[in-house]
């Protein structure tokens, strides 16, 4: 001990302790046991016999310790901030900080960021990805109450069990495993009425065509156009890229009888067989929405139609963007009515009369279907986007004007959603032009009231995996550390461990070193 010490007073424990004015060193013996015992933990966290409790209170071993907890083992890329991230003409749906599922429309995000509103844009600060930031609601046709039976706890029920990552989150199944639940479900017993169901399958709803019964789902945040992709936009595309679409390599496509500029052409031309009311005329497609003599150009700010799912899908593929889900499209469209409390049967609320209707949506109306309308919204086909008032969420057409492909389903049965200026209030004829409102059509079928908008996915961090790598062919590998990432303590020679054992086809002496890749991100979303 260092013989010029001096008595220091404690505040906080109200005691007195000796202190070298020097700052002496400790001894050699502590010096020692020091290091000692630093090497000592330094072994235990790397072997992988090490159990680490993390940060979420469930315990770890070996090297996951290091690779799941964020506060102890490797550090990952952070997160990308979604507040960052912002894209014209599209609206993003996600969690914000202010806790409810809630979407902003880009202009007004930078508008409050550049006028310096803090107290509006904290509110609408979107969640990053490191929490649950997607959304949770009531998913299914409108006209079945059962919805009202599932509880407000429902939609904020969190995983819970076992199996925090894979366990599935509802009060239903209790604190079952993933593994456990589908484990009865394949196992159990299958009702001898109904029978086994083809992949896909689902029951819907005589009258919209939803979805039955209403069930909770989760679905991931992401960015939606605002509205359906316009002939003026479509037409950018095509000049672009030259594309033909299935409509043109077919040389026909489907056109509602009472649109066709000849009365004479009922006579010869072909009908659908599953819709009467819709006649394949030879020449039509987007240019040509009726067949030849017309023309979409007093029309290009109208929803692009007689475009197959292909034509969809590669169109928003040029754009960097994709085609919707159908529970991502829903969720747009319902705008933060997802409970049992506040869910609607039609965009506008709960009023089915043609008065209320006509002022949000571009259907039917009261005349007799097909060859009487009333226009009561102003127009007998297509309307221009953006005509009538968005929703809360400021998307519009999401309800009438034309039908909206999703991505997903079977080719022989893809997905439709939105319902279009030929369905009705009720359900009458066609379908019921509710939220809920669902059908599927042949992939490649092309008609004068389907057409499409596009979603993107927010920027998540870059992943990265393994592969062998040939140092022949592909030149020596770098030194990197054991898991690709920032190592937490500082060790020599550790990139070692990616020499693996000898294999049984390689020549004896070789050992096949592994090269760190960036990793593809295949999961668009969590629907698919």
């Amino acid at each position: 001990m260092c013989p010029d010490n001096e008595l220091v007073q404690n505040p906080s424990a109200g005691s007195e302790y000796r202190r070298c004015r020097h700052q002496c060193q400790p001894s050699g013996g502590v010096a020692l046991a020091l290091a000692l015992l630093t090497s000592v933990l330094i072994l235990l966290s790397s072997a992988n016999a090490t159990s680490v409790v993390g940060s979420d209170g469930i315990a770890k071993r070996g090297p996951e310790a290091l690779l799941q907890d964020e506060e102890i083992g490797s550090d990952l890329e952070p997160h990308r901030d979604p507040n960052d991230e912002h894209h014209d003409n599209m609206i993003y749906v996600g969690r914000h900080a202010c806790g409810a599922h809630h979407s902003v429309k880009e202009s007004v995000v930078r508008q409050a960021e550049g006028d310096g509103v803090n107290d509006s844009t904290d509110a609408k600060r979107r969640l990053s990805a490191d929490v649950d930031n997607g959304i949770k609601y009531i998913f299914g046709t409108s006209f079945d109450e059962t919805h009202r039976d599932i509880e407000e706890e429902d939609l904020h029920h969190e995983r819970s069990g076992a199996d925090i990552t894979g366990d599935i989150a509802d009060r239903a199944h209790g604190t079952k495993t993933r593994e456990e639940v589908l484990k009865e479900r394949r196992h159990g017993k299958v009702d001898a009425d109904s029978g086994p169901k083809p992949f896909g399958y689902v029951d819907t709803h005589p009258l919209d065509g939803g979805v039955v019964p209403p069930k909770v789902v989760h679905v991931d945040p992401f960015f939606m156009d605002e509205s359906p992709v316009t002939n003026k936009e479509f037409a950018k595309f095509v000049r672009a890229t030259y594309y033909e679409t299935e409509a043109e390599q077919f040389g026909w496509s489907f056109v509602l009888k009472s649109f066709l500029p000849k009365a004479e052409m009922l006579e010869t031309a072909d009908v659908d067989p599953e819709a009467e009311d819709w006649v394949a005329v030879d020449g039509a497609y987007w240019r040509a929405p009726e067949g030849p003599g017309t023309s979409y150009k007093y029309r290009e700010n109208h929803p692009v139609v007689h475009v197959s799912h292909r034509d969809a899908a590669e169109y928003c593929t040029w754009k960097g963007k994709r085609l919707p889900g159908e529970r991502e499209w829903e969720a747009a469209a319902r705008a933060g009515h997802y409970g049992p409390s506040n869910r609607t049967l039609y965009a506008w609320g709960e009023d089915d009369s043609t008065e209320a209707a006509k002022r949000s949506a571009n259907l039917w109306g009261e005349g007799n279907f097909p060859f009487e309308n009333h226009a009561e919204d102003g127009w007998r086909g297509t309307s221009p986007v953006k005509t009538y008032p968005p929703n809360e969420f400021g998307f519009s057409d999401l309800t009438g004007n034309v039908w909206e492909w999703m991505r997903g389903g079977k080719h022989k049965e893809r997905i439709v959603r939105g319902a279009s200026y030929v369905d009705s209030l009720d359900g009458s004829f066609n379908h019921a032009a509710t939220l809920g409102a669902r059908s599927t059509l042949h992939g490649t079928t092309s008609t004068g009231n389907v057409g499409f908008r596009c979603v993107k996915s927010p920027q998540r961090r870059t992943e990265y995996h393994w592969v062998y790598h040939d140092e022949e062919t592909h030149g020596q590998l770098g030194v990197e550390d054991q898991y690709g990432k920032k190592d937490m303590f500082p060790q020599k020679n550790w990139e070692d461990q990616f020499e693996v054992d000898e294999d049984e086809f390689e020549p004896v002496g070789e050992k096949r070193k592994k090269r760190k890749v960036v990793k593809p991100r295949t999961r668009k979303s969590n629907e698919l």
